[in-house]
């Protein structure tokens, strides 16, 4: 159901699937809808103010760097001719002070259609003589080197200069004939520099907010995950390696992370930003936008192209870092048998081919982009020698002022970024959504064990156990019990013995219910344990398994393993019950001594004994030893038997040995055999039997 370390195939992941598991993620974004909200409204500003900084430059070129006017002469026109020219065209004309002359900025003129420029200047309408224009308050007898007769006044009380008289004028008078456009120019680098101020400013506040966000709502799914991994019954732990379950919280995890804001966030800016410039290369020429164009279907060509062969290439690249985490989780962790048997050599020959795997799929990736990232550079060049060519040509002509241009080609060079941000940011958003498939699917795979509808508890707790015609098996069709009775009265202590595959083990499980019976009961004082609720249950029935693991850290919190109603005295009184505190005692910090993870640094009975004292702290009713003493020497031997005669006082105490030494004592021995209780009794009474434990008593003493 689950896939190990590599990625799904993208055949199982649908537009309609998608939806869904985006529908789902977004539950986990409702409660930051505000966050999300505010950094959506930041991107459209930046958006907006990416946009703005091209159109500056044109505004600053167009309307003060080349400020000219032209003049027309409707006296060239008949007089129909005339009203039409002055009706079609009358936002953009200002009136002369002679009433048959009107003037146009050479920005405004560039917003006539062709057509008309052309009938216009083929009939001398339009004056070629380019003129500056200078406010009201400016004479022309105070324009030095001109004479009234070259210069022009506007009804407004505007005067125009010809530009080749004013070009012929000492620059300081240039100067100050031209101070508006020099404080214009300024005022246009201000907001420039404002513009970029800002966007700096909402950047920063956009991907502040937006790793706050993501790394919120993963913290939240990773919680989510993580608490359902706790809910899942033993018997899902026995079919999903650790390594797999890892991968979930970990980089299944991250990669939502990066699809989040990488693709969630930033496509939407992608998308939002290639739609701002195509809606303003439209709004500033047309025609030329039109021009532009013709590359379009090669680039979205290109990249759907691109986005396959690197689809296919970061795949193969995934599965082969797949092989490798596997193959050192495995190989680390069992390097004590590879150094025993000398296969270091072996076990680097299949490395050096799973790593070659990965480097041949590395540069497979490598060259994909090597291959999109120049050639989109080079639409991106042609792309520009196209405006260049085409709008050079209009500017040259006075069809397209040169600001114009100069913005054209800025935002065809923004315009190609966002492609391949999204060709890109394709792959990100397949390995999060195969991600986000796998954590969604775990999440709805339930093998729990079930609480109980209507939960029932004992007044008191007895520990009066007993099993009723109880069946198992962890495979259908294999069972591992058959039809197993037995009653074990509280305060007795009961022993079960048998060879290894004969059920011991099960039978814990089952009271601990960590699985429940195919058929059959087990009853905790006159209740079935499906009634009870399972942390009642778990938390009197006290269970020390053969296998005991301890958590890095400090050895208190070992042994109370955080259950804060412990307190030291507790914790002393447990250890020295379990025969546990004088060796901790001999540790150089005591109970505040650091242990490392697994317990590495301490011996295997010294383990067992913090593993009593675990199960002894919350002074349970009910105790079950599992092969407690099943790898210790023997003096580590005495001091836990001797323990457990001390913690089954008064108990009630079920023991699951090997050695039989250890239960020699036990109020009852049950003998185990294929699934089945064949024998019952105490030592001596078996060892009379002469069968199945009078078989394994004289298979242990030889």
């Amino acid at each position: 159901m689950f896939g190990d370390y590599g990625y799904m195939e993208e055949g199982k992941l649908g537009k309609p699937y998608n939806l869904r598991l985006l529908k789902r993620l977004a539950v986990y974004a409702i409660p930051y809808k505000k966050t999300i909200s505010t950094v959506l409204f930041l991107t459209i500003l930046i958006i907006l103010f990416d946009l703005a900084i091209p159109y500056l430059s044109k505004i600053a070129i167009d309307r003060y760097i080349l400020s000219t006017w032209y003049c027309l002469d409707t006296k060239r026109l008949t007089e129909s001719g005339a009203r039409e020219l002055l009706h079609r065209h009358a936002h953009f004309l200002k009136k002369g002070r002679d009433g048959s002359l009107y003037y146009i900025s050479h920005a405004d003129m560039k917003k006539i259609d062709p057509a008309d420029l052309y009938s216009y200047r083929s009939r001398n309408v339009i004056i070629p003589e380019r003129f500056y224009r200078a406010g009201p308050d400016a004479r022309a007898e105070a324009v030095p080197g001109t004479g009234d007769k070259a210069v022009r006044e506007m009804a407004d009380g505007s005067i125009l200069i010809p530009y080749k008289q004013l070009m012929r004028l000492p620059e300081e008078e240039i100067l100050k004939i031209r101070a508006g456009d020099v404080r214009g120019v300024a005022v246009v680098g201000m907001i420039f520099f404002l513009f970029l101020f800002l966007s700096f400013g909402l950047n920063y506040v956009e991907y502040y907010l937006l790793e706050f966000t993501g790394q919120h709502i993963m913290q939240d799914i990773r919680l989510a995950l993580f608490n359902r991994m706790q809910s899942q019954a033993v018997r899902f732990f026995d079919r999903h390696p650790v390594g797999r379950l890892v991968t979930r919280v970990t980089n299944d995890i991250e990669n939502l992370n990066e699809m989040f804001k990488s693709v969630l966030i930033t496509l939407f800016k992608d998308i939002f930003l290639l739609t701002g410039i195509l809606v303003v290369l439209l709004c500033l020429n047309w025609r030329m936008a039109l021009v532009s164009f013709i590359l379009m279907p090669f680039i979205f060509g290109l990249t759907l192209l691109f986005s396959t062969m690197a689809r296919e290439a970061f795949r193969e690249l995934r599965s082969t870092v797949a092989k490798i985490n596997a193959f050192l989780q495995e190989r680390l962790t069992g390097m004590r048998v590879i150094q025993l048997f000398v296969r270091e050599k072996f076990q680097m020959g299949i490395f050096t081919r799973i790593n070659h795997e990965n480097y041949l799929a590395g540069m497979k990736q490598i060259r994909v982009f090597a291959v999109f990232m120049p050639v989109m550079e080079l639409l991106s060049s042609l792309g520009v020698a196209l405006i260049i060519w085409y709008g050079g040509g209009r500017v040259i002509q006075e069809q397209l002022t040169l600001g114009s241009l100069v913005a054209f080609i800025s935002y065809i060079q923004m315009f190609f970024k966002p492609i391949r941000d999204i060709s890109e940011k394709y792959n990100i958003m397949q390995l999060g959504m195969a991600s986000t498939e796998r954590i969604f699917e775990f999440m709805d795979h339930r093998e729990e064990i079930p609480e109980p509808e209507e939960p029932r508890v004992p007044a008191k707790m007895e520990g009066h156990l007993i099993f009723d015609q109880v069946s198992f098996s962890y495979k259908e069709g294999h069972p591992i019990l058959r039809d197993v009775s037995f009653e074990i009265r509280p305060g007795e202590t009961v022993a079960i013995v048998g060879a290894t595959g004969s059920g011991k083990t099960t039978l814990v499980n089952l009271v601990e219910r960590f699985y429940d019976p195919d058929k059959g009961a087990v009853l905790l004082d006159g209740i079935d344990i499906k009634k009870l609720p399972k942390d009642w249950l778990r938390r009197r029935i006290s269970l020390c398994m053969q296998d005991v693991f301890i958590f890095g850290g400090i050895l208190f919190d070992n042994i109370s393993l955080g259950r804060k109603e412990l307190n030291m005295k507790d914790i002393e009184k447990a250890a020295r019950m379990a025969n546990a505190l004088s060796y901790i005692q001999r540790l150089k910090n005591g109970f505040q001594q650091e242990i490392s993870e697994g317990g590495s640094t301490i011996s295997a009975g010294e383990r067992q004994l913090l593993s009593f004292a675990r199960a002894l702290a919350t002074n349970p009713r009910m105790l079950i030893l599992d092969e407690a003493t099943s790898s210790v020497d023997p003096e580590t031997e005495g001091l836990i038997q001797d323990a457990i005669s001390r913690m089954a006082a008064g108990r009630t105490t079920l023991i699951v040995a090997h050695r039989l030494s250890t239960i020699r004592n036990a109020d009852r021995i049950l003998v185990m055999h294929h699934g089945q209780i064949l024998e019952h009794g105490t030592h001596e009474e078996l060892i009379g039997l002469g069968g199945i434990y009078f078989r394994l008593n004289k298979l242990r003493e030889n």
